[in-house]
């Protein structure tokens, strides 16, 4: 009874007396003795005193047909087949006849009869108690006063497919018959006023199993729902019971005499008689109709009714049914209303538990939980408080549970509720960063950690951020461990060489990354390890910018194996500026990249130059200057150098084997010259002159004018260059005379020979001019005579052989003036121009030819000017191209018309005579 009293009662139910809405709306009459009643397919089913069965539709309409001759006892309704069992007498004494009913179908305006049998448990007839019906039609149960309990098994709705066995006996009265299915196992429950028994009907044997010594009235027991695990609730006076099939489940101490129980849609409903009045042994006493809620705990309802026939549910709505012929509808309030009603009475634990009975939305459940919260956080219970917060979380904004707690004395309350964020993993980067300080605030190393190192599937937060937080926070060893598990190779190396200053650890790190992110990461801290650890540093450049592997770590194992076939090589020259205070490790990287991969980039072999140099010029030891010198000419005959470059280089070292091999290899020739003078090594001058004359004669006059310049005696090296000078024709003599006439030592015993053999050159060439001009005078005459000849007298052809086939000449035959003749035949096998000798063909092809060349070189100015220049003699270069008619302008002359062929032949004489004078020049 205290455990009853300790219920909160609520009002979750309307009462309203049902009204005939066909009668003005007056009260609702049931027929008048009522016996036995049952619901389900649509319908509420009455039988009554008299043998009738009464079928009250939703709109309050009742058919009826007549079941039973005397009165009905019974009524079982099954709820998924239009199937109604009734019990009843058709005679009068201890005869009960079982009728099964098919309500779809009609015999006679009534519903079709299928099946009629008697309800006799054995010889001796005995009455009905209860009744129960499976819903698959396969089993049907009758209970006896005199304890026995009868079992139909097959088709119920025919006699052909069905058998009837004694199950139960006794000597105690059966009151409570109830059938439960679960998957493929069927119990049939029994209930007797001392006893409960349950009996396995999927068993052969129909084992049965004892659950209790305490029984219950007739009535008092009922079947729950599946949600509730279909199980039996026996109603006794002390207390209201609960049974599985093996065994009794909770107790309700329900106290009072209970006259009814049943159960519909998740509620008990319990009629017991009411003590309280004055009139308790009175047939008309008030009797008291509790509704309770067993799950959450609570009476939904509760109200004094006069002598209830029987609770049923049907149209939505509960129905009670009384002896007054009345019928008292209670509808349910809905959930809305019902939690409005608890939150006014701040019974949150109740509202959620009835929320969740009543299967509402998630926002519902959430709302329910704010306000639960709310009420908690007023009341001050912040630890309960965040509980009911944290249930919210998906549904309420996050911002709204923080701000409540983010008082320094409540941090705690507020790093469990970001934790539970961040394992829902709707946590963005501020609620990371929020619980990460808190865990630093709190300095909870242990909580931090296990955040940290959760595994990866239950990673709910933003990794970046929390390895940002960390290390603000001073927290390094996490960030660490928390980028190198995430793969955050960025972060890792920062902390370790900007935090942790661990350039050991750095740099093997950087070792183990993909190609890509070690390239990458090198070129940002690559000057920082370099200064710390030259010598490891400059081991991983080699290989990164060789044929990069990853080394150790499953991760690098994955990785090379990916990349195994792959040439993963950085450009070498990106990194040199990294080596800016290492010329040591900055020259054996370089030499290593040479040698490895010799076409590696320009600046590779351009800074290897000069490091070479530097050694080169700072070395005191002559062996080690000398075998450094060989090093930098190697390199600078590699041909891997840049020409200006290295120019500069070698200049400004004073690098002079270096200098004079570039300007040897760039045909500076002069420059060459120049160097020696500048240094005044008249030897390297001299050796210069002749080494390069013959590709730039220059150098000669440039050598006169250097020596003559000198105040010093330089006799010997003017008369050298003079010699050469003189050999080659490469100054007129005035010229020379006026370079030396600046040299106060040079005395014209300097020049002495030099003049002389000028001038007795000088004199030869005279000579042969003059012999040349008189012969070409001859041969001009000669010309002009024939040419006179073949104007004025006749051509007498004595040819007797043919100059093609050397065989004798036959008419017809064909003559030149050239004094060739052939057969006519021969003439036209062979000749491509009729009026063109086919012998002197060719070689006047020739002379026109150079004609026309002659022609075609006159405007050739670039050509002239570079023969001009490179020629010995060039007074006879201008006089062979003025011969060409070059500098004149030429005319082309037409026949007039009527002119004579002989003219034609004027002009070829000038052509003659020019093709002459050429030949003969």
């Amino acid at each position: 009874m205290a455990a009853f009293l300790q219920w909160r009662k609520f009002v979750f139910f309307d009462k309203d007396i049902v009204k005939d809405p066909s009668d003005n709306g007056k009260t609702f009459m049931l027929p008048s003795g009522i016996s036995a009643c049952d619901s389900g397919r649509g319908h509420i089913v009455l039988g009554d005193m008299g043998g009738n069965i009464w079928l009250l539709m939703r709109a309050l309409q009742l058919t009826t047909f007549q079941a039973y001759k005397l009165r009905v006892t019974h009524i079982y309704q099954l709820k998924q087949h239009s199937i109604l069992v009734t019990v009843g007498q058709d005679e009068h004494g201890i005869n009960p006849l079982v009728k099964v009913w098919n309500l779809d179908k009609k015999d006679s305006g009534s519903p079709l009869c299928t099946r009629i049998f008697p309800a006799i448990p054995g010889n001796k007839p005995t009455e009905v108690s209860c009744l129960s019906v499976h819903e698959n039609l396969n089993f049907m149960a009758i209970g006896f006063t005199d304890g026995s309990v009868v079992l139909t098994k097959g088709d119920i709705t025919r006699d052909r497919h069905s058998k009837t066995l004694t199950l139960h006996e006794g000597t105690i009265p059966v009151t409570g018959l109830a059938f439960r299915q679960v998957a493929k196992v069927t119990h049939l429950y029994v209930a007797t006023l001392e006893k409960v028994h349950c009996y396995t009907l999927t068993v052969k044997e129909y084992p049965k199993v004892e659950l209790d010594t305490h029984g219950c009235a007739l009535r008092c027991s009922s079947l729950t729902d599946p949600s509730q695990d279909s199980q039996f609730i026996v109603a006794g006076d002390e207390c209201v019971y609960l049974y599985q099939p093996d065994e009794r489940g909770p107790c309700f101490a329900f106290d009072g005499t209970k006259l009814l129980a049943r159960w519909h849609r998740g509620y008990l409903f319990l009629v017991i008689r009411n003590t309280k009045t004055r009139f308790a042994s009175s047939p008309s006493d008030k009797q008291l109709l509790t509704i309770y809620d067993l799950d959450n705990k609570f009476i939904a309802y509760s109200a004094l009714f006069d002598d209830v026939i029987d609770v049923v549910a049907e149209w939505g709505s509960f129905y009670v049914l009384t002896r007054d012929g009345k019928m008292h509808i209670l509808q349910e309030k809905d959930t809305q209303t019902k939690l409005e009603m608890l939150f006014k009475k701040n019974l949150f634990v109740m509202a959620i538990n009835l929320a969740k009975s009543q299967h509402l939305d998630s926002d519902g459940l959430s709302e329910i939980f704010r306000q639960y919260g709310d009420h908690l956080y007023l009341k001050g219970d912040h630890d309960g408080a965040i509980q009911q917060y944290i249930r919210t979380i998906g549904k309420l904004e996050p911002s709204y549970v923080i701000r409540k707690f983010l008082d320094a004395q409540r941090i705690h309350n507020l790093t469990a509720y970001l934790q539970a964020l961040h394992r829902q993993s709707l946590a963005n980067a501020d609620h990371t960063t929020l619980l990460l300080n808190c865990y630093t605030k709190l300095k909870d190393s242990l909580k931090l950690e296990e955040f940290i190192k959760s595994s990866d599937s239950e990673v709910h937060f933003d990794v970046e951020i929390a390895i940002k937080v960390l290390r603000q926070a001073g927290y390094h060893r996490h960030a660490v461990f928390l980028a190198e598990k995430h793969m955050h190779h960025e972060w890792y190396l920062k902390i370790q060489l900007e935090d942790l200053k661990n350039y050991e650890e750095g740099l093997r790190y950087i070792g183990r990354l993909p190609f890509e992110q070690a390239e990458s990461n090198m070129k940002r801290y690559g000057k920082t390890l370099m200064h710390h650890i030259p010598e490891g540093t400059t081991t991983l450049l080699k290989g990164l910018c060789t044929n990069y592997h990853p080394s150790g770590g499953d991760a690098a194992e994955i990785d090379g194996h990916l990349e195994r076939n792959l040439l993963n090589k950085a450009n070498s020259e990106e990194f040199i500026p990294i080596f800016a205070n290492n010329p040591r490790e900055l020259k054996a990287y370089l030499e290593h990249m040479i040698e490895v991969d010799p076409n590696s980039p320009q600046g590779v072999y351009d800074t290897l130059l000069e490091l070479r140099l530097q050694d080169w010029a700072h070395e005191q030891d002559p062996e080690r200057k000398k075998i450094l010198q060989g090093e930098s000419l190697s390199l600078l005959r590699s041909d891997n150098t840049v020409f200006d470059k290295a120019l500069v280089l070698c200049q400004m070292h004073n690098f002079k084997e270096g200098v004079l091999y570039l300007y040897e290899k760039g045909k500076l020739y002069q420059q060459i010259m120049h160097y020696h003078m500048q240094n005044e090594v008249y030897d390297k001058v001299v050796e210069a002159c002749k080494r390069y004359g013959e590709q730039e004669s220059c150098l000669w006059e440039q050598a006169l004018g250097y020596f003559a310049r000198k105040e010093e005696d330089c006799k010997a090296y003017i008369s050298e260059v003079l010699r050469h000078i003189d050999q080659n024709n490469l100054m007129p003599p005035l010229l020379v005379v006026q370079t030396l006439a600046h040299n106060s030592t040079a005395t014209l015993s300097v020049i002495k020979d030099y003049l002389i053999n000028k001038l007795q050159r000088e004199s030869r060439q005279i000579e042969d001019d003059e012999r040349k001009i008189r012969q070409y005078r001859h041969e001009t005459a000669h010309l002009r005579a024939d040419i006179h000849e073949l104007k004025t007298s006749a051509k007498i052809f004595q040819k007797t052989k043919c100059n093609m086939c050397n065989s004798p000449l036959e008419l017809p035959s064909v003559h030149f003036l050239c004094g060739h003749s052939f057969h006519q035949h021969c003439f036209e096998s062979y000749a491509d121009n009729e009026a063109e000798c086919p012998t002197c063909a060719p070689e006047n092809r020739k002379v026109m030819d150079m004609l026309r060349a002659q022609d075609q070189k006159r405007d050739l100015h670039d050509h002239f000017n570079r023969q001009l220049q490179s020629s010995h003699d060039g007074f006879s270069v201008v006089a062979d191209y003025f011969g060409r008619g070059v500098f004149n302008k030429l005319t082309l002359l037409t026949d007039p018309p009527g002119s004579k062929p002989v003219e034609n032949l004027e002009v070829n004489l000038q052509r003659d005579l020019l093709i002459r004078t050429k030949r003969n020049c």
